[in-house]
């Protein structure tokens, strides 16, 4: 049998296999390891060693090198938040404020607000947990729904369809198609309610086909809240403090810095662009988790060495299983066949580059595991090419632009997705628990929403 084939046949097998025994709950640090080497010894014979030493590790521990503060500070602040009864006190105000029937809207706004704030969904997922287990328990609803309500607010239609969005899914198309954030405004709008509305309406259906009751597990999720917990105000200031720190830092303070020296070789010989996301997150958490601590010291000094060093582990699974699948994608796509599937898959759609575009990015974007390691394949190999089509057919930038991003929110969000384990690991919950909605909302609702986006583009271009 022909090499080539030999290693797509490899490739697949290996994927499915992490996303079965990933859903079996097999553990991920001794699962991907396992599978990369494998797929390696299969495919093409390789050095083992080099491979587990030189690619897989490096990538893992490059990736735990650069986000690890925000996965920390994440854990940590959401933590604070849990125990100083912040988040039970935003919980009790947005279930007077909304009403309880109305708990997943607002866990699912909550997420929303945050990511369009530019808060990284890691750090979401950290922050917005103990509230959203508060307000699960509050209104009597299951906490398997918890990650599906979360996933749907923070990886879908803030991540990629609303225009202006930070996320790095809406600013990676932009050198490639000469375009801005807010590409194709009225699309983004749509398709983002789109998916907003089916995914709201799936989950309240969820929660009426299985019944009031949090889960058996209450007692062990409870966490000590203060006798005298603070004010609305006051526990909404961290997460206010949050955003617009996030946001200040990262267009007026760090801009306004002269970071010339980030091309030294002693600071990795590197310009601001390459870091100003990770320092403006770890600065807006640091000042936020101070504040917080400040504004809530008598509720937390008995036990706030105790939360810390809770909040400081409790970072360490979520980073490490998600570094691994970083190590994994390292592997598979150091292998002969990987470009092989690259170059087939983002030339398949035909003549219309929008089906071209939106099959090779969703394809590769779940090959990966990633929404942006997906698309910068597809982009630095045929960007130009799309754009040529496009304009050959009378296809704007923007629409491009918005078809790429959109493309990326689907098979990213498959059970090996890195933010699918850290959000799982999070609410204490496996895949067999609650992936089923999380794909769902994740998965086959952004899917829907990007058809419906390719076919009112075709028709009525971009808006």
């Amino acid at each position: 049998m022909d090499a080539s084939v030999i290693g797509i046949a490899v490739i697949a097998l290996a994927l499915a296999a992490l996303m079965y025994l990933a859903y079996r709950g097999v553990s991920l640090l001794l699962l991907t390891p396992a599978l990369a080497v494998l797929a390696v010894l299969l495919a093409e014979g390789g050095p083992l060693l080099a491979t587990y030493t030189q690619i897989f590790m490096e990538a893992t521990g490059g990736f735990i090198i650069q986000f690890f503060p925000l996965f920390l500070l994440g854990a940590v602040f959401g933590k604070l938040m849990e125990a100083s009864g912040s988040a039970r006190v935003l919980a009790d105000g947005i279930i007077r404020g909304l009403g309880p029937q109305r708990a997943i809207l607002a866990v699912i706004l909550s997420c929303a607000v945050m990511t369009y704030g530019g808060v990284s969904l890691f750090v979401v997922a950290f922050a917005v947990w103990p509230i959203a287990s508060a307000l699960f328990r509050e209104a009597d609803l299951p906490k398997v729904l918890i990650p599906a309500t979360i996933a749907l607010g923070a990886f879908t239609f803030t991540m990629t369809a609303l225009p202006g969005t930070p996320a790095i899914q809406n600013a990676i198309p932009m050198p490639y198609f000469g375009t801005t954030p807010f590409a194709a405004p009225g699309l983004g709008i749509l398709t983002g309610a789109l998916m907003l509305g089916l995914g709201w309406a799936w989950l309240e259906r969820r929660a009426r086909a299985l019944g009031p009751g949090y889960g058996s597990d209450l007692a062990e999720d409870a966490a000590e809240t203060p006798d005298t917990p603070p004010g609305l105000l006051v526990a909404a200031a961290p997460l206010v403090l949050v955003l617009l720190l996030n946001l200040a830092f990262t267009f007026v303070v760090i801009p306004a810095m002269d970071t010339s020296y980030l091309a030294l070789p002693e600071y990795g010989e590197t310009d601001v662009g390459a870091v100003r996301g990770v320092w403006s997150v770890t600065a807006a958490l640091t000042l936020a988790s101070i504040a917080l601590v400040a504004l809530n010291l008598r509720r937390l000094w008995d036990r706030l060495g105790a939360t810390l060093d809770a909040g400081a582990k409790d970072s360490l699974k979520p980073i490490f299983n998600t570094a691994s699948l970083v190590g994994f994608g390292a592997v598979m796509a150091s292998l002969a066949a990987f470009g092989l599937i690259r170059d087939w898959v983002v030339t398949v759609g035909g003549d219309n580059p929008l089906i071209s575009l939106a099959i090779g990015t969703s394809l590769l974007a779940g090959m990966t595991g990633s929404a942006s390691g997906g698309m910068s394949i597809a982009l630095s190999t045929l960007g130009e090419t799309y754009l040529e089509m496009g304009q050959a057919a009378g296809i704007s930038p923007e629409l491009l632009h918005r078809v790429t991003a959109v493309a990326t929110g689907g098979l990213d969000a498959l059970p090996h997705n890195g933010a699918v384990i850290t959000l799982l690991t999070i609410c204490g919950l496996s895949h067999r628990d609650a992936y089923g909605d999380i794909a769902v909302v994740a998965v086959v609702i952004p899917i829907l929403a990007l058809v419906a986006l390719i076919v009112l583009g075709t028709v009525f271009g971009s808006f």
